[in-house]
C-alpha cells in the first residue's frame, strides 16, 4: 500500500493516470459527545442561552444538524461515524440515558459507531436499549460478549456497508480496560485491540474488502500503536482521549496523523468540532492522498431550527434542578484533561478538598478523586447545580476506608503509571503530598509522600476518602477492593462539591503545591 498524503505535481501526476478508477470517500465523525445536546462554553459546560445569542458558544446538537447536512451537500460520497461515548455527561444522561442520544443519531443519519466504555456505566441493560432504538450497527471487536445475553445477538465486531458502489470494512473497538472505567459486569471480557483488529482485518479482506476504517474508543497512543502493529487498516476513527488534530493551536498532532499507510483522526470532544476527512483511493484500495480537518462548531455554523427545538423540549423537565445556583468561583476552575491527568489542577483540589471536609469529623487523613472522573471546567461567576452535575456526572457516593501506608504508596504508583496516556487513574489528592517522576521505572515514580506533615509510614493504617467507584476498583485502584471498614454508600460526590461551594463561597481555584512533578 502507499496509503500516504501526496501534494502538489506528485498528486496530480498520479490523479491523472488513475483518475477514472479513483473512488473519493469523506469520513464525517464525532467522538466523545457526552450528552453535549445543548451548546458548550469555552469550557466545555453549560452555555447560557444569552452566551448563546452572543456568539459566545459552541457545538450543540442543532449546530451539528446543519454541519453534517452542510458537508454531505459539498461531498457526494459520504459516510458519518462516531468514536465512541455518546453517554454520560450531563442532565440529558441522567434523566433520558441512552433514549435522547438514539433519537438524535438516527435524525443525524449515522451510519455506524463503537461502543465507548461510558457505554457501560449503567451496565448491559442500558447499553441493549440504546442498541434496540438506533438504526444503524454499533460495533465492539476487542471483547467476548457470548455470556451475555443482552448483547450476546447485538453488537458485531465488524460491518461490511456499500457506499458509492464500494463496500467499506467498519471495525469497532473499546479500550481493554473497560471492565476498570464502568460496568460491563462479570458476563464481558476485553482483549488486545491489535490483535482483534487484525483479525477482522483478515476477515474483511477474504471477503474481497480493500478499504477498511477502524472506529476506535481507544486513545490516540494506542491508535498510534495499532497502526504500526497492524496491517489492512486504512483509516481508524478514533475517541477516549478527546484529542484535537490539525493545524490550530493546542493540536496533539497533524490532521490526519499518517503512520505508515494508516490515517488516525480524532476530533476533541463534546461536540465541538466535526471531523471531515476526504480520502481517495485507488483501484486496489490503496491511499492517494487525504485532506480535512475538524470543524469548529462555533457561532458561524447556524442551529437547525428543527434539532434546536426537539433539544429546548427535552430540556423542560431538568430545569429546575439545572438553574439552582449553589457557589461562586472567582475565576475559572480548571478540569481539562491535559492538566488534571497530569498534574495537581484546582478542580482536581477543589473536589478532594469537598470530600476531605465532609468526612472531617471521622478522623479521616486523605482524600483521593480519579482525575477521569471530572469531566468539565466551570467559568468564573455563579455556580449552578448543573455545571457541578457535568463536573461529577457519575452519581458516584462518598466512600470511607482504612488501608496501609504500602497500599498507599501501590495506589499512587499505579495512578501515575499511565501519564503519558493522559488516563482517568492519575490522582487528585488532598491531606498528603507527594511527587511523581512519570519517565521512571514502575516502583519508582512516586516519592516524597507525606500526610499531615509527616513521612509515608508502609506500615501504619491510614483513613481515606474516595468514591465508591475508585474504591470498588475503578481507574485501576483494584487495591482497594480489599479495604479495611469500607463503607461505599455516603452522599453522591456532586452533592458534596455542591455544599461545600455553598459554605466555603465564594470560592477561588487554587494549586498548592501538592503534587510536585519532576520531568
Amino acid at each position: 500500500m502507499i496509503n500516504r498524503l501526496l501534494t502538489g505535481a506528485a498528486a496530480l501526476m498520479l490523479a491523472a493516470c488513475s483518475g477514472e478508477t479513483d473512488y473519493t470517500l469523506t469520513i464525517l465523525h464525532t467522538n466523545d459527545f457526552h450528552a453535549r445536546f445543548e451548546p458548550i462554553s469555552q469550557y466545555d459546560s453549560g452555555c447560557s442561552v444569552e452566551d448563546n445569542e452572543n456568539g459566545e458558544c459552541f457545538g450543540g446538537s442543532a449546530r451539528l444538524m446543519t454541519a453534517i447536512g452542510e458537508a454531505r451537500a459539498r461531498s457526494g460520497n459520504h459516510i458519518l461515524v462516531d468514536g465512541g461515548d455518546q453517554f454520560q455527561g450531563t442532565l440529558f444522561y441522567t434523566y433520558y440515558k441512552g433514549r435522547l442520544a438514539a433519537e438524535v443519531m438516527n435524525q443525524m443519519g449515522y451510519d455506524a459507531m463503537t461502543v465507548g466504555n461510558h457505554e457501560f456505566d449503567d451496565g448491559p441493560e442500558t447499553l441493549r436499549g440504546f442498541v434496540d432504538a438506533v438504526s444503524f450497527p454499533v460495533l465492539m471487536s476487542n471483547s467476548d460478549i457470548s455470556n451475555e445475553p443482552l448483547l450476546s445477538d447485538k453488537i458485531q465486531k465488524s460491518v461490511i456497508i456499500e457506499r458509492g458502489g464500494e463496500r467499506l470494512g467498519l471495525i469497532g473497538l473499546t479500550p481493554q480496560d473497560t471492565d476498570e472505567l464502568a460496568s460491563p459486569g462479570p458476563n464481558i471480557s476485553f482483549t488486545d485491540p491489535v490483535m482483534a483488529v487484525q483479525g477482522e482485518v483478515d476477515r474483511l479482506t477474504a471477503d474481497g474488502v480493500n478499504k477498511i476504517i477502524v472506529l476506535s474508543h481507544s486513545g490516540y497512543n494506542i491508535d498510534i500503536r495499532i497502526a504500526e502493529n497492524t496491517t489492512g487498516v486504512d483509516v481508524i476513527v478514533g475517541g477516549h482521549s478527546n484529542t484535537l488534530l490539525g493545524d490550530m493551536a493546542g493540536a496533539a498532532g497533524q490532521y490526519p496523523t499518517m503512520i505508515g499507510d494508516t490515517a488516525i483522526v480524532q476530533a476533541y470532544a463534546y461536540g465541538k468540532f466535526l471531523g471531515e476527512l476526504e480520502v481517495v483511493f485507488d483501484a486496489d484500495g490503496n491511499i492517494i492522498r487525504t485532506t480535512g480537518a475538524p470543524l469548529i462548531m462555533d457561532s458561524e455554523v447556524s442551529e437547525d431550527a428543527a434539532t434546536k427545538a426537539r433539544i429546548t423540549a427535552a430540556a423542560a423537565p431538568l430545569g429546575e434542578l439545572r438553574n439552582q445556583i449553589v457557589g461562586f468561583s472567582t475565576d475559572a476552575i480548571d478540569a481539562g484533561q491535559a492538566v488534571c491527568r497530569t498534574m495537581e489542577c484546582s478542580m482536581g483540589n477543589l473536589v478532594a478538598d469537598a470530600m476531605l471536609a465532609s468526612v472531617e469529623n471521622q478522623g479521616v487523613d486523605i482524600a483521593i478523586a480519579n482525575s477521569g472522573g471530572l469531566r468539565a471546567s466551570i467559568a468564573p461567576g455563579d455556580i449552578t447545580m448543573e455545571n457541578v452535575l457535568t463536573v461529577l456526572p457519575f452519581q458516584n457516593t462518598l466512600s470511607t476506608f482504612q488501608i496501609s501506608g504500602e497500599t498507599l504508596f501501590e495506589a499512587l504508583e499505579s495512578g501515575a503509571s499511565q501519564i503519558e496516556n493522559r488516563a482517568g487513574r492519575f490522582p487528585q489528592i488532598a491531606g498528603m503530598r507527594f511527587t511523581v517522576t512519570p519517565g521512571a521505572s514502575a516502583g519508582n515514580r512516586i516519592s516524597n509522600v507525606s500526610i499531615g506533615g509527616e513521612p509515608l509510614d508502609p506500615t501504619a493504617i491510614y483513613d481515606v476518602v474516595s468514591n465508591n467507584y475508585v474504591r470498588n476498583g475503578g481507574d485501576g485502584y483494584v487495591m482497594f477492593k480489599e479495604a479495611e471498614n469500607a463503607y461505599d454508600f455516603g452522599p453522591d460526590i456532586a452533592d458534596i462539591v455542591a455544599g461545600y461551594l455553598t459554605a466555603y463561597g465564594p470560592y477561588s481555584p487554587y494549586t498548592d503545591g501538592r503534587i510536585t512533578v519532576i520531568d
